[in-house]
């Protein structure tokens, strides 16, 4: 079994909501119009009110308030609607997870503090096209789903290993599966048509030092999932940030060429705005701190 099979078989299962397809499909095609996906997105009023309470939440930090769908796609571009409609979308694709296996509004949080630290990991970087980091990190895990709702008995002998850090498990996926969630959750991205600065981000970041084409982009993602990985979700309320240590490889953060006095701030301001997008993309879901 090799990911692109398992996805050929099992993928229609992990459709996004048609909104998200259509946005999808005019942002990939390159002719469309601001109109065209105004007129998409106000159709959908859940997506529209959640597309609005980004925009002006603390995460895009814009002066002053933005009331209107095609004045929002003006602000944020194009490539930030996609990301927007994508995150709003992908938590109703994966329903009927083992509840043994994973707790989903921890999950959530998890990948939400993950897309946020990634963009601000960029940013502290200079790197250009920050916005795809964000859905990257959103969406860095999203194999292990697939795992736990296609293989629950085999994805929970990987999880046995959790103690032991995500590289064991990861390892154990390795042994188990033959590839990992890394590699599954990328060949899903490029079933959803995603560009490759997103899917090569999401398959290199269990390796990053060997993703030469794009090292300092693959380092990004990897450190980033590390630090979501090592907070609870508590973490916003309780959470000690003197007292973390992510497992993240040290050459990958040398890598970025960041002072270490920088991690803690930028984990407390992720889980900071974690926290607000997820009680805008899950509503209820907060209710887990």
């Amino acid at each position: 079994m090799v990911p692109k099979s398992l996805i050929e078989k099992v993928g229609s299962l992990y459709t996004l909501p048609d909104v998200a397809l259509r946005v999808n499909g005019l942002l990939s095609s390159d002719k469309a119009s601001n109109d065209q996906l105004e007129e998409i997105i106000v159709h959908d009023p859940a997506l529209t009110a959640q597309l609005l309470k980004l925009v002006n939440s603390a995460f895009y930090g814009f002066p002053g308030k933005v009331d209107t769908v095609s004045r929002a796609i003006s602000m944020i571009g194009r490539q930030e609607l996609r990301n927007i409609v994508i995150a709003t979308s992908v938590a109703s694709t994966f329903q009927d997870i083992p509840e043994d296996l994973v707790d989903m509004e921890t999950f959530w949080y998890h990948s939400i503090t993950c897309g946020v630290l990634a963009r601000l990991l960029a940013e502290q970087c200079k790197r250009r096209e920050r916005e795809r980091f964000f859905i990257a990190g959103l969406l860095n895990s999203i194999g292990k789903l697939i795992l736990f709702s296609q293989f629950p008995e085999k994805a929970g002998e990987a999880l046995s290993f959790k103690d032991q850090g995500e590289d064991a498990v990861a390892e154990a996926e390795q042994r188990i599966f033959g590839f990992t969630y890394a590699e599954l959750g990328a060949e899903l991205l490029k079933e959803w048509k995603l560009p490759s600065s997103i899917w090569q981000l999401v398959a290199a970041q269990t390796d990053p030092m060997n993703a030469t084409d794009i090292l300092q982009d693959a380092c990004i993602l990897h450190v980033a999932a590390k630090i979501a990985a090592s907070i609870e979700p508590c973490s916003v309320k309780t959470y000690d940030f003197e007292d973390f240590n992510p497992t993240y490889l040290p050459e990958a953060w040398e890598t970025l060429g960041l002072s270490d006095e920088s991690i803690k701030p930028l984990t407390l301001d992720a889980s900071l705005q974690a926290f607000e997008i997820l009680g805008i993309i899950r509503p209820g879901a907060t209710l887990i701190f």
